[in-house]
């Protein structure tokens, strides 16, 4: 089916499924709330402000530094090779799970867009390849929500949350919003896998085939 461009309302759901889904995880990783303790208050210059410490498996956000620059940056300023003291080892294997299931779904999205123009790669299909990749992103993020509860034992969420923390249990602190967008994130990636062979039925039916024999380039169907 080269040179056409075949539209349906299955494929394009699937393609915007695709990119918010990836954007969303893509959120979850830079957000600093997976954690958040009890709201604390700082005094500058005679003010005081309210602010709320938190951390995610990425990014954290501790007591400001002045009235207008909140104290918000990344837990691991070195990486991998960050000390586990500050950034515990089970999320340094958490981000690389996360990591790793962005750049499969960064590709998807580059795939879901050549899906309106090319139905096949290397005479397999683009939407059931990208749907397989898409579960397999999902199962990746799957493993990086399930890795995040362990490290709440360690030091760095115990001066967070109180020496009481421990694996799967915040003792002071509570479940912030970048926790609930991965997992959001993860139910829309494992819809998008689904939701890859409707699209690819829609682009394959008897309607498309009636448009191209007609002699039309752009087929846009519902």
């Amino acid at each position: 089916m080269m040179g056409y461009i075949i539209l349906t309302v299955r494929s394009m759901s699937w393609m915007l499924l695709t990119l918010m889904a990836t954007l969303m995880i893509y959120s979850a990783l830079l957000n600093p709330s997976w954690l958040t303790a009890k709201p604390q208050m700082a005094t500058f210059e005679n003010e005081t402000i309210s602010y709320t410490p938190s951390v995610g498996v990425y990014a954290k956000c501790i007591k400001p530094i002045s009235l207008n620059h909140p104290s918000c940056t990344f837990i691991g300023i070195d990486g991998l090779a960050t000390d586990s003291e500050i950034y515990p080892t089970v999320w340094k294997a958490a981000t690389l799970f996360l990591y790793f299931g962005l750049f499969i779904m960064s590709i998807t999205v580059v795939t879901s867009i050549i899906s309106c123009c090319f139905q096949s790669i290397f005479r397999k299909s683009i939407f059931t390849l990208s749907g397989v990749a898409q579960g397999v992103a999902g199962i990746s993020f799957i493993v990086c929500v399930m890795l995040y509860p362990m490290a709440w034992g360690t030091t760095r969420v115990q001066k967070l949350c109180g020496r009481d923390a421990s694996p799967f249990y915040i003792n002071d602190c509570s479940i912030g919003n970048g926790l609930y967008v991965a997992v959001f994130g993860t139910l829309l990636t494992f819809a998008c896998a689904c939701l890859s062979l409707p699209a690819e039925k829609s682009t394959s039916s008897d309607k498309v085939q009636d448009e191209i024999f007609k002699g039309r380039r752009f087929i846009c169907l519902k």
